[in-house]
């Protein structure tokens, strides 16, 4: 039987990303193609399938990106082994990278004790994708050498699994993503072990689910009303 457009349907009548996901490429054309009127807070997580992305985009394409063998790799060379993604952002060019580290803003939200990762560049734009990993603590403006200011780079944040992931939001670092970038709550995020042993005893189950409203863990508004 011939597969149409009602076979990729979920219950609540939408299209599903997940059966044929789009090439990470045509992925990140689309938001390129409508950048002005996307905030860039929305682009962080874009991986996470149960986060805010999942109106915007198909997250399983840059999660499939950030599993692949091309990230993992030059990941376990700078930090070894045992590998925990926790984050990643699109930023539609590489300028708007470079305005972001000249503020000394990557590593200033990350909520890793002890605070060491890589950060991965990733040239989405091209035929054979560029990358490029570099220590969180050598992150610099010449990390983008390479790289031409005008083409989408996505950002992979990964930390070794010998350190902790902090759900704590009173956690400095959460406190300043929360108050600096609204949109976006490191707190809650799933974690995913790519590589090797998680040696430091981290929550790798939080996130797993679609955020639930805060009026779901108690009465309905009108019933509050009525009491």
């Amino acid at each position: 039987m011939t597969q149409g457009v009602s076979d990729h349907l979920d219950l609540a009548g939408r299209i599903s990303l997940i059966p044929a996901r789009l090439p990470v490429r045509e992925a990140v054309a689309r938001i390129v193609a409508r950048k002005d009127a996307i905030r860039q807070e929305r682009l962080s997580g874009i991986h996470n399938p149960w986060g805010h992305c999942i109106g915007l985009t198909d997250p399983w394409s840059f999660l499939d990106l950030c599993e692949s063998d091309l990230v993992v790799n030059a990941a376990r060379k700078i930090i070894g082994p045992d590998v925990i993604l926790w984050d990643s952002e699109l930023f539609t060019d590489a300028r708007r990278y470079g305005d972001y580290l000249g503020q000394g803003r990557e590593g200033r939200y990350w909520p890793v004790a002890t605070l060491a990762g890589a950060v991965v560049l990733v040239a989405v734009d091209r035929d054979a994708p560029l990358v490029k990993a570099v220590r969180l603590e050598e992150m610099s403006l010449d990390a983008l050498a390479g790289f031409d200011p005008s083409e989408s780079l996505y950002v992979v944040r990964l930390m070794p699994a010998t350190s902790r992931f902090e759900r704590d939001p009173s956690h400095p670092a959460n406190r300043a993503c929360m108050e600096e970038q609204v949109l976006v709550n490191y707190s809650n995020r799933p974690l995913w072990l790519l590589s090797g042993i998680d040696r430091a005893n981290n929550d790798l189950v939080s996130g797993f689910a679609p955020a639930v409203p805060v009026w779901a863990s108690g009465a309905m508004p009108s019933e509050r009303e009525e009491k």
